[in-house]
């Protein structure tokens, strides 16, 4: 099974959506975890907009980069779903690791009342489902390919 780490800033919505999904709809062919830059709290516009879709991640702990890099942790590919710019802040995991960086807009920067901020955030979670299902079809279409950088 290919593993896969998804990290925003502080792993409170987009890197938890996205792990979210991919263990969904993966099938167990690719397993996801995620992790933040500095840890935060738990989005409750995030959790309730992927309970929407049928998956509760209430209660989901938000987790270090930093500590799971210092565990040795290895993944065959780390998705950072912040701006370029925060993602260089991130550490680089040793191996032929994929790296790519789908930048989505953060669910707390959102302003206005909880309806709008509510419906802002599933704008991104449907971006983000449909960039994890576009992930898992070409992992299925090209298997460990879709893991190897050009040199």
């Amino acid at each position: 099974m290919r593993t896969i780490l998804f990290i925003c800033e502080h792993n409170s919505a987009r890197s938890q959506m996205a792990q979210a999904y991919l263990n969904h709809y993966a099938d167990g062919t690719l397993q996801a975890e995620s992790a933040g830059l500095e840890p935060g709290t738990l989005n409750p516009l995030v959790v309730e907009a992927l309970r929407e879709d049928g998956i509760d991640i209430a209660g989901a702990p938000t987790r270090s980069v930093f500590d799971l890099y210092k565990q040795g942790k290895q993944y065959d590919a780390v998705i950072t779903v912040c701006s370029p710019e925060v993602s260089r802040k991130c550490p680089i995991f040793p191996g032929r690791v994929l790296r790519q960086n789908w930048a989505f807009d953060d669910p707390w920067s959102f302003i206005g009342p909880p309806e709008e901020r509510l419906q802002q955030t599933r704008v991104v979670r449907d971006q983000i489902k449909r960039k994890v299902r576009e992930f898992i079809t070409a992992y299925r279409e090209q298997g460990l390919k879709l893991f190897i950088q050009p040199a």
